[in-house]
């Protein structure tokens, strides 16, 4: 089984998301997700999305709580792409956040892909 690590991202109401991702690529995501929130705020488009914050990444999980689960690294990140991919911009260069979101997307489908986990 590889190495896995998790993200923990906090919604602005304070719900909690854990993101399983590969031990390689969990920082990726953290600094993906700090640099969409530095552009958030720059974006003019009317459908900008509330995006959860990552504030801790941490190597193992045991989660207590029986309704929580991880959200799958890849399918989290697909998400994200659907996301961004539908913000109706304007004035700000949108392609370049969709370009590092989908350079990961492509970073974290091979890496399943190598794993036999797709």
């Amino acid at each position: 089984m590889p190495e896995m690590s998790y993200v923990l991202l906090q919604q602005e109401d304070g719900e909690l998301q854990f993101v399983e991702m590969p031990a390689s690529h969990a920082y990726q995501l953290s600094a993906l997700n700090l640099r969409l929130h530095k552009e958030l705020s720059k974006l003019t488009a009317d459908n900008v999305p509330q995006l959860p914050k990552a504030i801790a990444e941490f190597r193992a999980l045991d989660l207590l709580d029986e309704n929580q689960s991880p959200i799958g690294g890849l399918t989290y990140i697909n998400e994200l792409e659907q996301t961004f991919s539908s913000i109706r911009e304007g004035s700000y260069p949108l392609i370049s956040l969709l370009t590092e979101i989908r350079a990961l997307q492509a970073q974290l489908e091979q890496w399943y892909e190598d794993e036999d986990m797709l």
